[in-house]
């Protein structure tokens, strides 16, 4: 017993070791965090400043006389009012002359439809600014017609700003509930591609080691078992070393960032700047600026969620990394994998899926049946647990059936990789994979 467990752990430092002190893992570790940040910071900004844009510029006919001037006035870069006849613009058209014309019906005022015309095509941006803007000038019309006051026109501008309190013992405090859902979000999302990640790392060396006769010296002087054990573990405190430099690296940023915030955002300049824009542009008191503050200053992420994080990064590494390794056993070349992934593939695709409806509802009878699916736990638990209250109950229920899942998969990998290890010359079918699981011994 004592001499298999020197065995393993001399498998898993030489893995370990060999992983951690390599160019790749080091430019990785340090650059992966920076990657990501630019990557998502990226997407955001596109997103943000493409939104509601569009290329085209549309011609404005205002058969009701009312709303076409101030349509106009709102976006003279898409729109512009014409004087030409609908059949010279609809020619126009057709010979790429204009983008396109909207027509203003003269009853719009009361059934509140317009019509665009175009060549076909052309994106959302233009269909979301016409919308916007000729539903606020429809709406402020029909208030102005019924007597509204400006105060009542400028309260609906304002619309809505839902405040969220958590009751505790010490008494109500912010409840930064969107925050904390995107953060479960984020979190099921890192596990979901570290999962992919590191389990293709296992599977990848095993089919190497394979191909190059490695594994045969190994199993002269080791059984398969603790071989594709102590590759498994090996590898997995890799990852468990890169995802703790990575949430020491998050939590420093996070402390010094908001340290630095609250030092040079003060209520004082807030409400200095707030009232410097409402002189110059009329605007309302945007009590949310001090709310950004108060979360800037008063936001921290629980111990218990960066633990669970990690238990959950871990249950799920070991869960599918065994299958991995068992992948990689039955093939000779990577190629020859695909096929044979599908099934491990899948459970880790289709939590991603389900995601958005357990952050929408993370309490709710679909979210609590899902993330206690043991193959779905790792990132739908971990997403409820970032997101909401979970009851320990099902906490603990989950981890139970993660523990018996993982000596499920061990046990049948581990059976699929003593016959696999030593086979060549034969792309394997899953009828060869359930034959070798009922042979071997």
């Amino acid at each position: 017993m004592a001499k298999s467990k020197s065995k393993i752990w001399t498998i898993i430092s030489h893995e370990y070791l060999s992983k951690i002190t390599s160019k790749g893992f080091i430019i990785g570790t340090l650059l992966a965090p920076l990657a990501i940040v630019l990557i998502y910071g990226v997407i955001i900004a596109v997103t943000i400043m493409s939104q509601n844009k569009t290329a085209l510029k549309l011609a404005v006919i205002d058969k009701s006389g009312e709303i076409g001037a101030e349509l106009v006035s709102r976006d003279t870069s898409i729109f512009y009012l014409s004087d030409l006849s609908e059949d010279v613009l609809k020619n126009n058209v057709l010979t790429e002359k204009i983008d396109g014309y909207i027509s203003i019906p003269q009853n719009f005022l009361l059934t509140g439809e317009i019509t665009v015309y175009t060549r076909g095509g052309g994106g959302l941006g233009f269909i979301n600014v016409l919308e916007n803007n000729s539903e606020d000038i429809l709406v402020k019309r029909k208030l102005t017609d019924i007597g509204a006051s400006v105060e009542l026109m400028n309260i609906l501008d304002k619309g809505v700003n839902i405040t969220t309190k958590k009751i505790t013992e010490e008494g109500a405090k912010q409840d930064y509930s969107e925050v904390l859902a995107i953060m479960g979000y984020m979190m099921g999302f890192i596990i979901y591609a570290l999962m992919f990640t590191y389990g293709a790392f296992v599977m990848r060396g095993v089919i190497e080691e394979k191909a190059n006769r490695i594994v045969e010296v190994l199993a002269s002087s080791a059984k398969p078992f603790e071989i594709m054990f102590g590759k498994v573990v090996g590898i997995g405190a890799v990852g468990l070393t890169q995802v703790l430099f990575w949430l020491i690296i998050l939590v420093v940023l996070f402390t010094v960032g908001g340290a630095i915030a609250s030092q040079y955002l003060s209520p004082q300049d807030i409400a200095k700047n707030v009232a410097t824009a409402q002189q110059m542009q009329a605007m309302q008191p945007m009590p949310e600026q001090n709310e950004m503050l108060s979360m800037l200053k008063n936001f921290s992420i629980s111990p218990w969620v960066i633990v669970a994080f990690l238990f959950y990064f871990l249950a799920g590494y070991f869960i599918y990394s065994s299958l991995f390794a068992a992948v990689g056993s039955a093939v000779d070349q990577e190629q020859d994998a695909a096929q044979l992934q599908l099934p491990v593939t899948l459970p880790i695709i289709i939590p991603i899926l389900f995601i958005s409806s357990v952050m929408s509802d993370p309490n709710g009878t679909l979210s609590t049946v899902l993330s206690l699916v043991p193959f779905f736990s790792p990132i739908l638990m971990i997403a409820r647990i970032a997101a909401a209250e979970v009851p320990i109950w099902q906490i603990a229920l989950s981890v139970v059936l993660l523990f018996i899942t993982f000596l499920a998969c061990l046990w049948f990998a581990a059976k699929i990789y003593r016959v696999g290890i030593l086979m060549y010359g034969k792309k394997p079918t899953f009828k060869d994979i359930i034959k070798w699981f009922l042979l071997a011994k």
